[in-house]
């Protein structure tokens, strides 16, 4: 049974019990030596303590702490030998040396270990305060010739300075780590509410985030935070520019360190994360490399990010502290230790960091030139929210002073799907087009690029084939453009009208210019345009069938995946025309995998005209499922999302059939004549309104005029798509079971049942509700029997999905820096924007990514967050029909 030990961390009334870290030092002393490594101020000496004063323990506790700066081993050693002899009270290395030789003070203390009879633990707390070399020479003998009743702990804010490896390969040695220590966003919480202080959930996590789980960050906080008439406020403002905080790290860190080491925290403490070369350039001086290394190994609040040490960021509370130390002592350095920070950035390629200290220095106009001659690029790389990180460093509305801006927030907005604002912004960036340098093309090529996206998100089809005419004749004029320019403009144009094409339903066309576009993109390296080529290609027409439509969908998956695209709304029409596809073959929980990440993907930011195709298919799946409700919401967001284009959508036709068809199967006849009315097909595409049409007259009992309707649609030379044609073979079969003529009812579903075998086309038979028309079928003769019994099987099969859920895991399961990082999964940030906006390396995305995806059983990003919503640890929803 665990022993109720109260870890006191708060200094006030507060106390946190931390047993599980009380367990962890049990099993670590089973070992001969316990290391225990942390910064100052993470716990490790309360810890210890709180362990030693266990009134309930069968062992020998011996205390021993060392003094500060200690460099007589004599002494040392000496305060080793009387606290073994005297364990009730706590030694530290300042006793009075009783004998002269260190041999035999050494050899005393293992003798009395040997004498006693119980286990014995020997804690040397504050081992970095021993500056004697011969001192840790001798301990590492000490560990050697330890009894086997005796275990030692040493805990430091540096791994002490002694071998460990032989020991390490005997699994003699157990390590307890600042991650150890460091207090979790649920204990954090716990804390606060011991300690009587009244905050929010946001507030505890933020405050955990600052402290980052830091020991003495936590306590000072508390203590602050005790009385306070406006936590919250207090929270949002605390940083290492608090002043308890400052004069801690100042005593217990700056201050312990060489000058030069001081100077090189203080010029480096400008940036986010550094490595030897950039420390060096803005301390002035080389060597910083070793610096940091040696600042790492000494638990001095300096991390690295990479496996090879060479990148290295400061805990945030520390970096703040030396920012108002810098700011302080030497603010006349500021600037230009921003301006050298910017261009070592910018010579390597890093826009954002550049940007950012560009705008620290003042500079202003070449910050935004940066920007703006890099949105482009951004854009066509798929890192289109990356422009809006660069964005948040300049004040609001910057952009009307330096027009470069303008460009990027065109296409930021555009990015959030915020077309109005888009359009100002870029009218803004087309306005200063003309006094352009010549050199800046670039420029008037991002401009026509973003013009088109533009006219194409917001459903102005007819627009963007304008554009892409007019485009097309100033490319053929302008015989002086660089290469590479113009053909990342003709991928984007190919890409913009291709996707019109297929919105628009020209599907031969569609298929030649995104397919034309994937390979331009593919020549000139460009992955993020192929993969938005090749998610628009997942369509059938007449001649790629479904199956090969879904084939297709899955490659352009694939590709996304093998770019680390899998990830961006792109994607979103491959997964959504998977789903679809999946549907109308009658897999129904396929689909609805395939439409949950569709709409994972998409996020808040999918368009409209892939909103319309991933609202549909969602209203076919309810639909196949029999839940109508559901079906109709779905069918009425598809259709609302539709009306924000200007343009007509190629599935505005489906759109509306399946709606009206809806709302009479729900007895609402009168509501499905009215959606008809409201809308004018284009010609040779009335197949669906004519089957909805059909549904009413059946639903008002009049088979005959259904049939009457149906017939244009049945005899029609060439045959309309398939999917409408087996959709007007059952509903005219139903017709006549209803008149009483089974003969023409089993051959109107065998008719259905031929056109559709090729595609298996099993959606249509549950959408028409044809189980009764397919019992008639059965006494009859029938070549397509594979077909038919699939089909009857489904339909005897179909029911809505569970809504059972399992209960979430528990809190140890996942880390708060997992969920953290799970709660970014459901947006459209990449993996380098998540790091960014957690303020850690891309590495530690990644691996936090990796333990998720083991955690949660899943093998992707879309899996990972379905399974999430299912323990309630993200909001659960397949998106609301009200979203678009």
């Amino acid at each position: 049974m665990p022993r109720p030990v109260a870890h006191d961390v708060s200094g006030t009334r507060g106390l946190l019990d931390r047993k599980d870290l009380l367990q962890l030092l049990d099993r670590a002393v089973t070992r001969r030596l316990t290391v225990i490594s942390a910064p100052p101020g993470s716990g490790k000496t309360s810890l210890l303590r709180a362990w030693a004063g266990d009134p309930t323990t069968l062992r020998r506790v011996v205390f021993v702490s060392v003094e500060r700066n200690q460099q007589n081993e004599q002494r040392f050693w000496s305060a080793v030998l009387d606290a073994i002899r005297e364990p009730a009270r706590p030694t530290t290395s300042a006793a009075p040396v009783t004998v002269p030789d260190v041999d035999e003070v050494i050899d005393s203390v293992l003798s009395e270990l040997v004498e006693h009879a119980e286990p014995v633990v020997l804690i040397i707390d504050d081992l970095h305060e021993l500056r004697s070399t011969d001192a840790f020479t001798q301990l590492e003998h000490f560990v050697a010739e330890l009894p086997g009743n005796a275990r030692v702990v040493l805990s430091s804010r540096r791994d002490p300075p002694i071998r460990l490896h032989q020991l390490r390969l005997a699994g003699a040695v157990a390590e307890i780590r600042a991650g150890d220590l460091r207090f979790t966003e649920a204990e954090t919480r716990e804390l606060l509410v011991g300690s009587g202080i009244g905050l929010s959930g946001e507030g505890a996590a933020a405050l955990h985030r600052r402290t980052e789980g830091w020991a003495a960050g936590l306590r000072l906080a508390v203590i602050s935070l005790t009385g306070h008439p406006e936590p919250e406020r207090f929270v949002a403002e605390f940083s290492g520019t608090d002043r308890a905080i400052g004069e801690y790290l100042m005593a217990e860190m700056l201050e312990r360190q060489p000058g030069e080491v001081q100077r090189m925290l203080l010029r480096t403490s400008l940036v986010d994360r550094m490595n030897g070369e950039l420390a060096d350039l803005l301390s002035c001086r080389p060597g910083s490399e070793q610096m940091l290394l040696a600042l790492e190994e000494a638990n001095a609040f300096v991390a690295s990010l990479d496996a090879q040490r060479t990148w290295f960021r400061y805990h945030q509370l520390l970096a703040d502290f030396l920012r108002l130390e810098l700011r302080r002592t030497s603010a006349d350095e500021v600037p230009d230790l921003h301006r050298r920070a910017a261009r070592w950035f910018a010579d390597r390629g890093d826009v954002v960091e550049a940007v950012r200290h560009m705008v620290a220095a003042g500079n202003w106009p070449d910050a935004a030139r940066l920007v703006a001659d890099h949105s482009f690029r951004w854009v066509l790389d798929g890192r289109a929210g990356t422009i809006r990180t660069v964005l948040q460093a300049f004040p609001e509305g910057a952009s009307a002073d330096h027009p470069d801006l303008a460009l990027a927030h065109a296409a930021a907005e555009l990015n959030q799907g915020r077309t109005e604002e888009a359009a100002a912004q870029l009218a803004l960036a087309e306005s200063h087009l003309p006094s352009a340098a010549p050199a800046r093309r670039r420029r008037a090529v991002a401009v026509a690029s973003l013009r088109l996206a533009l006219a194409r998100r917001s459903g102005q089809f007819s627009e963007v084939i304008e554009q892409v005419k007019m485009l097309d004749a100033s490319m053929a004029d302008a015989s002086s453009e660089p290469l590479a320019m113009g053909s990342e403009l003709r991928g984007v144009t190919l890409l913009n009208l291709g996707i019109v094409e297929t919105w628009t339903g020209r599907l031969l066309e569609a298929e030649r210019h995104l397919s034309d576009g994937a390979a331009l993109a593919q020549r000139i390296g460009r992955p993020y345009l192929e993969v938005a080529c090749r998610a628009h290609q997942g369509f059938p027409s007449r001649t790629v069938s479904v199956t090969a439509a879904r084939e297709r969908g899955r490659q352009a998956v694939a590709l996304a995946e093998r770019h680390g695209l899998d990830d961006h709304p792109i994607l979103a029409p491959a997964l959504g025309a998977v789903g679809g596809m999946a549907i109308w073959m009658g897999e129904f929980d396929e689909g609805e995998r395939w439409l949950r990440r569709a709409w994972d993907v998409g996020s808040a930011h999918v368009e409209p005209a892939t909103a319309v195709l991933l609202h549909l298919a969602t209203g076919m799946l309810h639909a196949g499922r029999g839940q109508q409700r559901s079906a109709l919401e779905a069918f009425t967001a598809a259709a609302r999302t539709q009306s924000l284009l200007t343009g007509a959508h190629a599935l505005a036709p489906r759109i509306t059939g399946w709606l009206a068809t809806t709302q009479a199967r729900l007895g609402r006849p009168a509501e499905a004549r009215a959606t008809l009315a409201e809308f004018t097909p284009e010609p040779g595409r009335a197949g669906a309104i004519s089957n909805a049409r059909a549904w009413i007259c059946l639903v008002d009992g009049n088979p005959s005029l259904a049939l009457e309707v149906l017939r244009d649609i049945r005899d029609t030379t060439p045959p309309i798509d398939p999917f409408t044609l087996v959709e007007a073979h059952l509903l005219a079969g139903t017709a006549h079971l209803r008149s009483g003529d089974r003969d023409a009812a089993a051959a109107a579903a065998e008719a259905a049942l031929a056109t559709a075998e090729p595609d298996r086309l099993v959606f249509p038979f549950a959408m028409t509700e044809a189980a009764d028309l397919l019992d008639v079928l059965r006494y009859h003769e029938t070549a397509h029997r594979a077909l038919l019994a699939d089909v009857v099987d489904q339909l005897r099969s179909t029911s809505s999905p569970s809504d059972d859920r399992e209960p979430p895991p528990h809190s140890d399961e996942l880390t708060p820096s997992e969920l953290r990082v799970l709660r970014y999964l459901p947006t459209n940030l990449t993996r380098a924007e998540i790091a960014n906006e957690l303020h850690v390396s891309i590495h530690t995305v990644n691996t936090h990514i990796r333990n998720l995806y083991a955690k949660l059983g899943a093998g992707d990003r879309s899996a990972a967050v379905h399974r999430a919503r299912q323990l309630r640890l993200l909001s659960n929803r397949l998106p609301p029909a009200s979203a678009n």
